[in-house]
C-alpha cells in the first residue's frame, strides 16, 4: 500500500492559514483530506472557523505546540487515522497538518523521520508556508519562528499583496529569497491558488533539507517566545453589533502593535448567522458565517493572542457589548 502524504500548512500569526484550508476543503479536488490542527493556547476556536459540512475529519489539538509539548500527541493521532483507515471506518486520501503561527515546522516534519511507525504509512510530501505581506517585515525582525517557517519551505504563499505597495512586495520577495531560494512564491488572495501545487507535489527533500541544517535528523532543541500569551473571552449572551464594533475599534487605535491575533465566532444580536470576526494588529474583519440552526444553542468565543495585552481592561469592555449589559443599564435607568 502506497504511503500517505501529509502538506504540513505553517505561517506566521494571521497570514490565512485556515482561509486557504477553508478553500481546499471546498475544493472539488476528488480527494478526501484529514485535517489536524494546532493551536496555541488551551482553547482553540478554528475548528468553530473551518467547513463543517465537505465530510472530512478534522482533530483539534491544544495545550501546546505541534513541535513541542503536544508532538507525542500527533504521532498518536496520526497511528489512530492509520488504523481506522485501514479498518475501513475512516476513508481519507491525504493528511494536511495546521500549525500553530508560532510553531517551527522543523520538529514537525522531524516526526516523520525519527519515528518509525510514521515513517512505515505516511510521506511527508511539503511544508506550505503562508507569508503577510502586510505584517511579514517587523514579523521577521521580532520572531525567528516566522523566519523557520520561511526557511524550511517547500511552496510560499504571499498573502494581502494588495495592502502593500509594488515597491515594498518587491522588497519582501527579496528578503524571502535570501531565507529560502529554492522554495516557489505564488500568491494567495483569500486563499484561491491552484490546488494541484499544494497537494501531492512531492515537494519535500530530505537531502536539501540535510544540507541546510544537517543536524535535521538529531536536534530537538526548539524555543517559544515566553512574552506571548493568549486568553479567551466566552460569553453565552449576544453581542450588540455597533458596541463591539466602537469597543474594538478603540482598543486597537490604543493596543493594536500588541495583539498579534485575534479571531472569533460571535453571536450577534438580531442576526440569524454566526459572525466571523478576524484580525491581525490594526486590520480587523468581520464577515458572516454559517446560520444559526432553529434549536441551537448560541454563544460567542474570541481568542486573542499577543504581548503585554491589556486583558481586564478587554474583558470587561466585553462584556460592556453584550445584550446584558444593556439591560442592566435600562434596569439602573428606571430606579434613578
Amino acid at each position: 500500500m502506497s504511503l500517505i502524504p501529509v502538506t504540513i500548512l505553517t505561517g506566521f500569526l494571521g497570514s490565512g492559514k485556515t482561509t486557504l484550508l477553508n478553500r481546499i476543503l471546498r475544493e472539488r479536488h476528488g480527494q478526501r483530506i484529514a485535517v489536524i490542527e494546532n493551536e496555541f493556547g488551551e482553547a482553540g476556536i478554528d475548528n468553530e472557523l473551518l467547513v463543517q459540512d465537505t465530510g472530512e475529519q478534522i482533530i483539534e489539538m491544544n495545550n501546546g505546540c505541534i513541535c513541542c509539548t503536544v508532538r507525542g500527541d500527533l504521532v498518536r493521532i496520526l497511528g489512530e487515522l492509520h488504523a481506522k483507515r485501514t479498518a475501513g471506518t475512516l476513508h481519507f486520501d491525504s493528511v494536511i497538518i495546521e500549525t500553530t503561527g508560532l510553531a517551527d515546522p522543523a520538529p514537525v516534519a522531524q516526526t516523520f523521520f525519527v519515528d518509525e511507525d510514521i515513517g512505515d504509512h505516511y510521506r511527508l510530501d511539503a511544508v506550505v508556508t503562508m507569508v503577510d505581506a502586510k505584517h511579514a517585515m517587523a514579523q521577521f525582525d521580532a520572531h525567528h519562528e516566522a523566519q523557520e517557517q520561511v526557511g524550511f519551505a517547500d511552496r510560499i504563499l504571499m498573502t494581502k499583496t494588495d495592502l502593500v505597495s509594488v515597491e515594498e512586495l518587491r522588497a519582501l520577495e527579496q528578503r524571502v529569497r535570501r531565507m529560502n531560494p529554492r522554495a516557489p512564491i505564488a500568491a494567495a488572495h483569500f486563499g484561491v491558488t491552484p490546488i494541484e501545487q499544494l497537494l501531492d507535489v512531492r515537494g519535500f527533500n530530505l537531502n536539501d533539507v540535510l544540507q541546510i541544517e544537517p543536524d535535521f535528523l538529531t536536534n530537538s532543541d526548539h524555543e517559544h517566545d515566553d512574552e506571548v500569551t493568549s486568553f479567551v473571552f466566552s460569553a453565552e449572551q449576544a453581542f450588540i453589533a455597533e458596541r463591539l464594533e466602537d469597543f474594538l475599534t478603540a482598543i486597537l487605535q490604543l493596543y493594536g502593535a500588541n495583539l498579534m491575533r485575534y479571531k472569533g465566532v460571535i453571536d450577534v444580536e438580531h442576526h440569524d448567522r454566526r459572525v466571523v470576526l478576524q484580525g491581525v494588529h490594526m486590520l480587523m474583519g468581520m464577515d458572516s458565517g454559517s446560520a444559526w440552526a432553529r434549536d441551537e444553542h448560541r454563544n460567542s468565543r474570541i481568542v486573542f493572542i499577543g504581548k503585554s495585552m491589556p486583558k481586564d481592561l478587554i474583558l470587561q469592555g466585553l462584556e460592556q457589548c453584550l445584550v446584558s449589559a444593556k439591560t442592566a443599564a435600562a434596569k439602573v435607568q428606571e430606579i434613578t
